[in-house]
């Protein structure tokens, strides 16, 4: 039963993230950040399979609550036209092709220096106190800049709901 859970949260995380970035549906970029929030969801029961409680609450609680109601504020605050949605830049095109390229390239550098074998599984199961000593040791500078990163969205968020003031 836990296999077929796996293959059913799996795909549906794979589903609604295509869905957000290529949504059939509807232009409205309100849609593809509720598909979001469906694969956060899938995302959170992958975690609970693994028996990772406290992560995939997490998932739930911060991502798809506060990120999320971020993410919509943000959207609806910019009030995009529906004439400037579907314009195209090429610079935007060449500039997101180049950071997709070099994500994939990260990646699978990654997967080519990694070594093989088995990894340690954690000692116990859903534990927060092995999480947090990994989280802010070994982990700590990319934990770091990610809260850089959220704090320059959120600066960029302020910056772009101001009206021109000319």
């Amino acid at each position: 039963m836990q296999d077929i859970l796996f293959y059913i949260f799996a795909y549906l995380a794979l589903q609604f993230g295509f869905l957000v970035v290529a949504n059939p549906f509807s232009r409205n970029p309100v849609t593809s950040a509720m598909f979001l929030v469906l694969t956060i969801a899938s995302l959170a029961g992958l975690f609970v399979l693994l028996h990772a409680f406290f992560l995939a609450a997490v998932q739930v609680l911060v991502y798809a609550g506060a990120v999320m109601v971020l993410f919509l504020f943000v959207i609806m605050l910019l009030d995009l036209r529906a004439e400037e949605r579907e314009r195209l830049r090429t610079f935007e095109v060449v500039a997101g092709l180049i950071s997709a390229g070099a994500i994939l390239f990260i990646f699978l550098a990654t997967l080519v220096h990694s070594p093989p074998g088995i990894q340690q599984s954690p000692t116990a199961e859903g534990g927060t106190i092995a999480l947090g000593r990994l989280l802010f040791s070994h982990y700590l500078l990319p934990f770091e800049i990610v809260s850089v990163l959220l704090l320059v969205a959120m600066v960029g968020v302020v910056l772009l709901s101001k009206k021109n003031l000319k």
